[in-house]
């Protein structure tokens, strides 16, 4: 523990707080921003860090990490067009609150549970970082691929009133995630002679077009009945409310703890399952979705605290646990920085000055973020004529940007289109990422699995940590069953 309070001097010089608050402020604008993201964001400012002394480069980067995931819920609350994609879950119940009257209400709880989730994550990072490395290098072919089912099975609880159409979105998303390059063999499946997908299809353009394009053409279609626009005469967050949502935060905290050093699993997960956990969980779960505070709670608290787990493999390891923290791995590369163990004998002030950093920026996204939501809100107030084409360019803009693309664009249109059909027919959109995200996770993972245990089946409930991860698939298979035979009881015995 003195080592790592040996590292506050030096992440409290007057270059790193600047840094860190530049890096915070431009990470919120880059996260409201659809289409664009954290990665894009650090990966333009990497060649800039190569005049930048090591903790004011990685000072700026922490800002832009943690500002960028509570920037993604902007967007998502008020629009329900997640900025980024771990704020998928966060359009669930931040939207209809928008639309109930209490958008500053619903951005305060997405600002004070990413700060939560942020916070939970750095210390996280400073005090169990060694038992967590640990966890994760247990973590095999078999245990991820348990993990992707439990992540599937989750659909059943996000989507407990349409759980065929559910599904069917589920295996649309699969069926997009395996599109391009089979990573085994190396043959191209789903392709059908398109060039420019034969990598696969980039996640962030199709979550921009199925979640950004459909309420833009919703919104000219009400414009054009004359339906109103949600109005601004909610109230913000009070403290005392803030502290019911503490076991939230724990609970989703926790799950996004563990989600982040899992390398290649990402907020994007974390949001999801946070939300599905915290769903299961509550007595009145027929509230989600509907606008519940807990269902954004959970979700920016999942996401956030993905942000510094995510960095333990990498810190410890020199495994990064995602693409932002492979940009991180890059900034320290340049700076003559060597992760892994001896990172920490070798520049013990540089990695714990780190570690502060993305605490410190934790408490600056909240300073921000309060400072900033009056600006935020009074985007409903822009008429939706001129709104709905707005989103359209921004979203186009933003696509492009990120790939360099003109066939991203068009990808993403066609996604949007697709997104407003299923949701005009009452198809929902949210499984069709999670399908996307798990269905390649699952495939390799289990692909893998049987290679290394030559094709035995018994190989997949072999440890603890995959036994313990089926018998959740169950319980979450089960739960409803249980539940509906509850309300029968209780039906026949009135």
């Amino acid at each position: 523990m003195v080592e790592v309070l040996s590292g506050l001097p030096h992440a409290l010089i007057l270059d790193s707080i600047l840094a860190m608050i530049v890096g915070t402020a431009a990470g919120i604008l880059v996260g409201a921003i659809p289409g664009l993201t954290a990665t894009l964001a650090m990966a333009l400012l990497l060649p800039f860090t190569y005049t930048m002394s090591p903790l004011v480069a990685l000072g700026m980067m922490a800002g832009i990490y943690n500002g960028s995931m509570y920037g993604g819920a902007i967007p998502a609350i008020l629009m329900r067009i997640p900025g980024t994609p771990s704020a998928v879950a966060t359009t669930f119940d931040g939207y209809p609150l928008a639309q109930a009257g209490r958008a500053k209400y619903a951005l305060h709880i997405a600002l004070v549970s990413s700060t939560a989730g942020s916070i939970i994550s750095a210390l996280a990072l400073m005090v169990i970082a060694p038992p967590l490395v640990s966890l994760a290098l247990q973590f095999g072919p078999t245990e991820y691929f348990w993990v992707a089912v439990f992540g599937l099975t989750s659909v059943s609880l996000l989507l407990a009133g349409a759980p065929a159409k559910g599904l069917a979105s589920a295996m649309i998303g699969v069926a997009v995630g395996l599109v391009g390059m089979d990573m085994m063999t190396g043959s191209e499946r789903l392709v059908f002679g398109i060039r420019h997908i034969a990598g696969g299809i980039d996640l962030a353009v199709m979550l921009t077009g199925l979640f950004a394009v459909p309420p833009a053409l919703a919104m000219l279609a009400s414009s054009a009945n004359g339906d109103g626009r949600a109005d601004l005469t909610g109230a913000g967050l009070k403290v005392r409310e803030a502290f019911t949502l503490t076991k939230t935060w724990i609970r989703s905290g926790l799950i996004g703890v563990v989600i982040g050093i899992m390398p290649g699993a990402g907020g994007n997960l974390a949001g999801i399952l946070g939300y599905a956990e915290e769903k299961r969980a509550a007595k009145d779960s027929a509230l989600f979705g509907k606008g519940d505070p807990r269902g954004i709670a959970a979700s920016e608290c999942a996401n956030n605290a993905d942000n510094a787990s995510s960095l333990i493999p990498t810190l410890a390891l020199g495994v990064p646990g995602n693409s932002v923290a492979a940009l991180m791995m890059g900034a320290m590369l340049i700076q003559g920085l060597n992760p892994g163990p001896a990172l920490f004998s070798q520049h013990a002030d540089v990695v714990y000055g780190f570690m502060w950093q993305m605490l410190i920026t934790a408490f600056l996204m909240l300073g921000l973020g309060l400072i900033g939501a009056k600006l935020f809100v009074n985007m409903l107030r822009i008429p939706a004529a001129l709104l709905a084409p707005m989103i359209l360019i921004i979203c186009s803009l933003g696509t492009y940007a990120s790939t360099n693309a003109m066939a991203d664009v068009w990808l993403m249109l066609g996604f949007g289109l697709m997104g407003y059909v299923l949701s005009r027919s009452g198809y929902p959109i949210a499984p069709i990422v999670l399908g996307a995200i798990l269905g390649p996770m699952a495939e390799s993972s289990f692909r893998q699995a049987l290679l290394i245990a030559r094709g035995d089946p018994l190989s997949f409930v072999s440890s603890p940590i995959s036994i313990a991860l089926v018998i959740a698939v169950v319980a979450i298979l089960a739960l409803p069953l249980v539940r509906g035979r509850g309300r029968k009881n209780e039906a026949a015995s009135t």
